[in-house]
């Protein structure tokens, strides 16, 4: 039984944010984000109103059939009526769960990701140009636009490091599920003796902060600049277009030396250090928030173990939900990427409603 309020409540703030949309001063910064929450009430304000009268709708029917005065087949048009009424309850009810279940307030950002090669050497670096690629096809599919915004190269076409954004519809809401450590198990190339090596890569998936999500004082940044090198000390400019950002009160650093142009190099930083600085927030606010955490699918924590690629047994698991799919070549070409996040996504909507009850 849900609370008849809290219905309520979702009926006043969709007509408060109909007004407020409809007398043209809302701030522009925000219409764009308010317009997007008065669009994801959609059929639900039907469903609750509809809901409110429930109890009025039931009363008035068990009163029909309490007259003794009324025949045969008003009695049982009534009870065929309540029946029909307790089954429609039921399916609202459940629709009013799902909407009021704790919304993750970043899952309509987009998103900066960061792969970095883990345990493994080259293998590690070869992995995380796996999972680059895995990404690609995966936003391809989605017609997402991805944008690479660093790589640091290894040998062999390996990758030790990339960072690329991704923009869309729910991105941060999708790619969430990607955070933790991603564990491979292969034979690789320079192997001899055909035996399993087991190597990592971290992924870590931010939601991409704008300037009215967190405010970052000129003072709390420190910027060096010094001049780009490539692989092996090569130089790739001559000049000091190289930026490093310090943001002090956080400690987060970000280097970006990939663009030619200094002024490109230090937006690009800033955007991920702006990301990586409403992270650290973020990660406060959760820790405040202990049922918030209990109805996440695993802590989001990079560090965290998530799911193994055995290319022997052709397996992809993932560890959170002990979800397995034997079609691993499909996985990587993002074919069935989408039935694995099903799963997370209905695992944390279980646990959330669990949380509700």
């Amino acid at each position: 039984m849900i609370p008849l309020q809290k219905v309520k409540d979702i009926i006043i703030k969709y007509d408060n944010l109909e007004k407020e949309l409809s007398s043209g001063s809302v701030n522009p910064k925000l219409f764009a984000k308010k317009s997007k929450e008065y669009s994801n009430f959609g059929n639900i304000i039907s469903v609750a109103r509809e809901y409110l009268n429930f109890d009025k709708t039931k009363m008035d029917l068990e009163q029909i059939l309490k007259d003794k005065n009324n025949d045969i087949e008003m009695i049982n048009m009534a009870k065929k009526d309540l029946s029909d009424m307790e089954k429609k309850k039921e399916i609202f009810e459940s629709k009013l769960k799902i909407f009021l279940l704790p919304k993750d307030e970043d899952d309509d950002k987009n998103a900066i990701v960061e792969i970095r090669a883990g345990t493994g050497g080259l293998e590690a670096s070869l992995f995380c140009a796996d999972l680059f690629k895995m990404y690609e096809k995966v936003c391809s599919k989605k017609k997402w636009q991805l944008e690479v915004i660093s790589i640091s190269r290894s040998d062999a076409g390996g990758f030790k490091e990339v960072i690329f954004s991704v923009n869309g519809d729910d991105i941060y809401s999708y790619l969430k599920f990607e955070s933790g450590v991603h564990r491979v198990q292969r034979i690789p190339e320079t192997e001899t003796q055909g035996r399993v090596h087991t190597s990592a890569a971290t992924v870590a998936v931010l939601p991409e902060a704008e300037e009215v999500d967190v405010y970052i004082k000129e003072s709390e940044l420190r910027i060096d600049v010094f001049r780009a090198g490539g692989p092996g000390g090569q130089s790739v400019n001559t000049t000091d277009s190289a930026v490093r950002i310090t943001h002090i009160p956080s400690g987060v650093v970000v280097s970006q030396q990939d663009e030619k142009s200094q002024h490109k190099n230090k937006a690009k930083a800033l955007k991920i250090l702006r990301s990586r600085v409403y992270e650290v927030e973020k990660r406060k606010k959760d820790l405040e928030r202990s049922t918030n955490r209990k109805s996440q699918i695993g802590t989001g924590d990079r560090s965290e173990r998530i799911r193994t690629y055995n290319f022997p047994q052709g397996r992809v698991t993932d560890h959170r939900i002990n979800f397995t799919l034997h079609k691993l070549d499909e996985f990587l070409n993002g074919d069935i990427h989408e039935e694995m996040n099903q799963q997370l996504r209905l695992k944390e909507q279980n646990m959330k409603l669990e949380n509700l009850n």
